[in-house]
């Protein structure tokens, strides 16, 4: 019997993403649906973003004691935060707020993205 082996996120090719930190982008697919935001940071390996205040996630933590200080002490609770969204269900916003795909253009010797629906530089 062969088996299919699935390859995990080091192992696969690292592709570089077109969406940076500071983008705006909108979410095309998932619960947050036509939501937008800013790009807090991304994950290339496993080709994720994090979008501000989108897809909230809470996490549950208990009270902790900063080891070595008495005084401090990291509160418990329930905590929200955002979560991860994958890389194929946000679209990059141009500076005019429409979604747009991206192009590299290389010009001087330098590497710039170019919005494909305007032709507006993003950055």
């Amino acid at each position: 019997m062969a088996r299919s082996r699935r390859r995990s996120a080091a192992t696969t090719k690292r592709r570089t993403l077109k969406i940076r930190s500071g983008d705006q982008v909108r979410v095309v697919s998932g619960k947050d649906r036509g939501k937008s935001g800013r790009v807090l940071r991304t994950e290339p390996a496993k080709e994720r973003v994090y979008v501000e205040g989108l897809n909230m996630i809470k996490r549950h933590t208990r009270p902790r004691e900063v080891p070595g200080s008495q005084t401090q002490a990291q509160l418990g609770g329930v905590i929200e935060r955002e979560g991860p969204i994958h890389i194929s269900n946000v679209v990059l916003l141009d500076p005019k707020g429409q979604p747009t795909r991206v192009r590299i253009d290389r010009s001087g010797g330098k590497r710039s993205r170019v919005a494909v629906r305007s032709g507006a530089v993003i950055d």
